[in-house]
């Protein structure tokens, strides 16, 4: 039958519903239990009230068997004329799968051991015009996944569950936070200058004030102005924005951990950056082991820890005192960039991270030693000041935190963003953060700051290929007619 002809023999259900006086779309849902508790608490005899959505439906002569599925489980209803009424009985015809329904019953184990509610009373809550995709067997079609990700949760119960242990994650992560003392706080989404990262703003505007703002890049800046503030241990999970391009590691849409410590460096960060990753790993698995993509990786400490200045010495012959145009002609010279282009400092050690990514092990590795001309909100070291406190953590060949001792002293900090700022193409142009600056003026206390992709952590821990396949609605080009 064409999907057509489906929805419209379930509108003509609809009208005989209501022609028949039966409320649909109903506000008023009696009190109910999840279907977890009628499976795990289970006994015979025991009452219950369960929701849900039919997920199948099975005629065998006066009795009808339904599947009925939450978001907890899914539990077998039996209903027969003798127990509801014929006329209740009857209007079961118009029933369909993905119909939601509130019932009442008694629960009993069918002959073959599967749990059962035996139904004496039932509710119609929504009526489904529109079938479930591929006769309910599972959504297949990878851009309908994503486009329709409603679809893709009813379909799909491993992709629900993507998203379950992701919120998982995040709540473990808050709970190691909270116990360490830091105090979760929210940072403005709309900046008037794009700072805090490198990367490529969306842009918009107030009406009111008549007034370009920015979608933020990051929540450094505002969350280190806690630290002046005597906030002395933040964090901030939201999200951040940033024009560029989509693949499987990167979505323009994003959720970032970000957390700042007072009296604390960038060493301070790597036993927090360990505790968080192996805390949500074990919360999820029950040990600091997990599979991804076929490799399972040990998260046990400590980990491992390589030179950033050593791998572009020996991978491209970069040094810390050669400049933009010095890296870029090495790059080229590697093939790892193009002869025609001309790239910022920002842009180039993107380049360079792209291709450390690919190089880098299974196993979780921090990377050190970076060059301070590339890290403009880092602390040098006291005896090189060409190398920050600085370092980002690969696991399974791929970034997922970035991490330093954080500049506090304003006229450095004035004179490297002004730097960034004469070294960039005029088209990613932007003014120094005189606010920042000023409060870093009133003086900020020694302090390291940790960066961790939420997105990227899922991915690891959830075994998923891609970023779309942890968010839950992924930006997607518009849909071309058909």
């Amino acid at each position: 039958m064409e999907l057509n002809d489906i929805i419209a023999q379930r509108k003509l259900k609809l009208e005989s519903l209501k022609a028949q006086g039966i409320p649909l779309y109903p506000s008023n849902v009696s009190e109910h239990a999840h279907i977890s508790e009628a499976l795990t608490d289970f006994a015979e005899g025991k009452k219950m009230s369960l929701c849900g959505r039919i997920m199948a439906k099975r005629l065998h002569g006066k009795v009808i068997f339904m599947d009925l599925r939450d978001t907890t489980g899914k539990i077998q209803l039996y209903i027969k004329a003798d127990f509801i009424g014929k006329d209740r009985f009857a209007l079961l015809d118009n029933l369909d799968i993905a119909d939601i329904l509130a019932v009442r019953g008694e629960l009993f184990k069918t002959h073959t051991g599967e749990f059962t509610l035996k139904v004496d009373e039932y509710t119609i809550l929504a009526k489904a015009l529109r079938p479930l995709p591929e006769k309910w067997h599972g959504l297949k079609d990878i851009d309908i996944r994503y486009r329709q990700r409603y679809l893709d949760l009813i379909s799909n119960e491993e992709v629900k569950k993507v998203f379950l242990q992701r919120s998982q994650i995040v709540k473990t992560i808050r709970g190691i936070l909270d116990k360490k003392g830091f105090l979760e706080v929210e940072t403005p989404m709309m900046h008037y200058i794009p700072g805090g990262a490198a990367g490529r703003p969306f842009k918009t505007r107030h009406n009111e004030y008549n007034m370009e703002l920015f979608l933020r890049i990051a929540p450094e800046l505002y969350l280190k102005r806690l630290l002046v503030g005597g906030l002395d241990r933040v964090y901030e999970i939201n999200r951040n924005f940033r024009n560029e391009g989509v693949s499987t590691r990167h979505n323009p849409e994003f959720t970032m951990l970000e957390v700042y410590a007072a009296y604390a460096n960038y060493e301070d960060m790597m036993d927090l950056c360990q505790d968080i990753v192996v805390g949500a790993c074990i919360e999820l698995w029950g040990k600091p082991k997990f599979a991804y993509q076929g490799k399972e990786i040990d998260l046990a400490p400590p980990w491992k820890r390589v030179s950033f200045a050593a791998l572009v010495k020996d991978k491209f012959g970069i040094e810390p005192l050669d400049d933009a145009e010095m890296m870029l002609k090495k790059l080229r010279d590697k093939g790892f960039a193009e002869s025609n282009v001309k790239l910022s400092r920002s842009q180039i050690n993107k380049v360079i991270e792209g291709a450390l990514e690919h190089d880098a092990s299974f196993a979780p590795i921090f990377v050190t030693d970076y060059f301070t001309s590339l890290c403009p909100l880092a602390k040098a070291k006291t005896d090189n000041p060409l190398i920050s406190e600085r370092f980002e953590v690969y696991i399974s060949g791929m970034e997922i935190g970035n991490a330093y001792s954080e500049l506090n002293d304003p006229i450095e900090q004035k004179a490297r963003f002004e730097e960034e700022i004469n070294e960039s193409e005029s088209s990613e142009k932007k003014n120094v953060d005189d606010d920042y600056c000023l409060a870093l003026e009133h003086g900020m206390p020694p302090a390291g700051g940790l960066g961790i992709g939420i997105d990227r952590l899922v991915m690891l821990l959830t075994d998923q290929p891609a970023i779309r396949d942890v968010i839950l609605f992924p930006l997607l080009r518009p849909q071309e007619e058909k």
